[in-house]
């Protein structure tokens, strides 16, 4: 390993200014294999936008000579520059990997970019360092920036319009679609619904948001009484509009609810709640969609926008298992997104089916409330304590501001990825060792986050569940406060509960299912039809060149996006989601993907 002394010795400045030079003065001259000749072998380009318009890793030399030959004539990079104004360049550890770590800028035809540099030491390079890993981001789109601070709206269609409209009704008018289509339907108004149109309203993109819950924030407010956001709030914030500094670390679900309300009307967010997609067909021919939604009173409105973004999440379709006798069983059977707290179960008994967070956290409410509850355990489990937990995001705690860590947070290709999260893992591991011999010893089946041990967030990733952050139910388990169930273990769901293999019977008065939800190809099948869900594909998990399939970029089917995830996630990834559809819109790209994929990766598939 190259000691970090070797690297501090270096003037990290001047160094990463003449990677640059080099690496834009082959690019001017069309010396593309000297350009890919600046990376380690092994090196790695990640692109949000600046060069491919697309989300898109090039993983070795090889993958990014072939990039630089297809999009730098486009593209026209210049200016790459370190940005001073930003975090100073820095020897840190990524990923095991001493490195040089640098925010860059540039100028692209498009509009001007930023990125993260880190170089490694090797002789052959230049001052004897190359390019490990490269991340190159398009900040905005040049003649079509966001109406924020300088470039906000400047209010003459509101102020003293005498006899006139005013701004509620120019609202009210806007909101109720009478005399126009919107450019772009989103489904579902939580969090990744949210942020995405307010991005897209700074960009000038008509859009409307529905959503089948009856107020702005029910997605958080309706789930468990007891629930709590998992991930500190420092990372949470949303964009336009970072949470008051007085905020409690962990977020209670009907704060953020209540936030998101706000968000929306602060926002001038185009909403209609009570709305739920019926069904929806695409004209190929027009570039338009043909939507019919309902509300509950069962009034039906047709739309066609020329774009629609399912942000439902990885949490839209509950998994309803096939369990032998099930229905002979004859106590209460919900899923744990339609539970809300156990006291109407006081004094009596429940089994939980699944040991994920939703889980765990509803075994641990109807505890709380005095049911005698058990947890059944269908697979091994990823389990980390929640102070653990938040070592994956601790770049996020290293110094810079939150726009450089949200750089950051991007800039680690697929195969750094892994790396870095088989080392926060092995930490959380260490020092959760107590906890996790005690559910060992309890016959509790664990897992390392995987086959290559990357733990929760990689399962997150790649699974969208299999993981636990402990907040107490785990030690309920250890202590034998909660029974433990292996599903491998059952005969059969009985009329009073669940009948072992060994002939023994526990009895339950209530089921909760927690087995999660459908991918979002599903949920694309049942309001699209097949043709178009099978054209897409999975959404959701690795493909073969380390991007989350269909997420946050154009998919096979033209007009059709994604978005997905946790607050910090949205917040990031909305950003480039927007400008691709606005990009669009203006006729800078095309609907249809068109641009060559990066050859395969083999080690990045599920």
């Amino acid at each position: 390993m190259v000691k970090a002394s070797y690297l501090e010795s270096l003037d990290l400045p001047k160094v990463v200014n003449e990677w640059l030079k080099q690496f834009e003065a082959s690019l001017s001259k069309n010396r593309f294999d000297a350009a890919a000749n600046l990376f380690v072998d092994q090196g790695q380009w990640r692109d949000l936008l600046a060069f491919t318009w697309h989300v898109q890793t090039m993983n070795g030399r090889q993958e990014i000579l072939h990039t630089l030959q297809q999009t730098t004539p486009k593209a026209k990079p210049t200016g790459l520059y370190l940005a001073e104004e930003r975090t100073p360049p820095r020897v840190i550890d990524r990923a095991d990997t001493i490195c040089i770590e640098a925010f860059i800028k540039l100028d692209t035809s498009w509009g001007p970019a930023s990125g993260i540099l880190r170089l490694i030491a090797d002789e052959d390079g230049p001052n004897s360092v190359k390019a490990w890993v490269l991340m190159t981001s398009l900040e905005e789109i040049r003649g079509h920036e966001e109406a924020v601070g300088d470039r906000r709206p400047s209010g003459e269609n509101y102020s003293r319009s005498f006899g006139g409209d005013n701004w509620l009704d120019l609202r009210n008018k806007s909101q109720e679609y009478r005399d126009r289509e919107p450019a772009v339907l989103i489904v579902g108004a939580g969090q990744s619904g949210l942020t995405l149109a307010a991005r897209l309203s700074v960009l000038g993109v008509d859009t409307l948001l529905i959503d089948k819950h009856q107020r702005v924030g029910d997605n958080w407010r309706k789930r468990y009484h007891s629930l709590v956001l998992h991930n500190e709030v420092y990372i949470n914030h949303m964009p336009y509009m970072p949470f008051p500094p007085n905020w409690p670390v962990f977020i209670p679900k009907d704060k953020i609810a209540n936030w998101f309300e706000g968000y929306a009307e602060a926002m001038e967010l185009n909403i209609w709640m009570d709305t739920a997609l019926v069904n929806g067909s695409y004209d190929e021919a027009n570039g338009q969609w043909t939507i019919v939604v309902k509300n509950s009173e069962g009034t039906e409105r047709i739309l066609r926008p020329r774009h629609i973004v399912f942000s439902t999440g990885v949490s839209a379709i509950p998994v309803k298992p096939e369990l032998p006798g099930l229905d002979d069983f004859k106590g209460e059977i919900i899923h744990s997104g339609a539970y809300l707290d156990g006291h109407k179960w006081a004094g009596k008994k429940a089994v939980v089916l699944g040991t994920g967070n939703s889980g765990h956290d509803v075994t641990q409410d109807l505890h709380s409330c005095g049911v005698d509850v058990s947890i059944i355990q269908r697979s091994s489990t990823h389990i980390v304590s929640l102070r653990e937990a938040q070592k994956v995001y601790s770049h996020y705690f290293e110094g810079p501001p939150i726009e450089d860590n949200d750089l950051l947070a991007v800039s680690l290709p697929y195969p750094v990825l892994v790396k870095s999260y088989q080392k926060s893992t092995r930490s959380m591991l260490e020092n959760d060792k107590e906890l996790l011999d005690g559910l060992k010893s309890r016959g509790f089946r664990l897992n390392d986050g995987g086959n290559d041990a990357t733990g929760f967030q990689m399962s997150y990733l790649r699974r969208g569940g299999g993981y636990c952050f402990n907040v107490g139910c785990s030690d309920l388990i250890v202590n034998g406060e909660v029974g433990l169930i292996q599903f491998s273990e059952i005969d059969t769901f009985i009329e009073n509960g669940v009948k072992m293999k060994d002939s023994s019977i526990i009895e339950a008065d209530l089921l909760v299912t927690a087995t999660g939800y459908k991918n979002q190809q599903d949920t694309t099948r049942l309001f699209l039809g097949d043709t178009i869900a099978d054209r897409i594909g999975q959404v959701w998990g690795f493909d073969k060149g380390g991007e989350l399939r269909n997420m946050w970029r154009r998919t096979p089917q033209p007009g059709l996006w994604f978005t997905a995830g946790g607050l910090a996630q949205v917040r990031i990834f909305s950003k480039y989601l927007a400008m691709q559809i606005k990009a669009v819109e203006e006729g800078i790209i095309g609907a249809q993907i068109t641009a060559p994929q990066p050859a395969p990766m083999a080690d990045a598939a599920d």
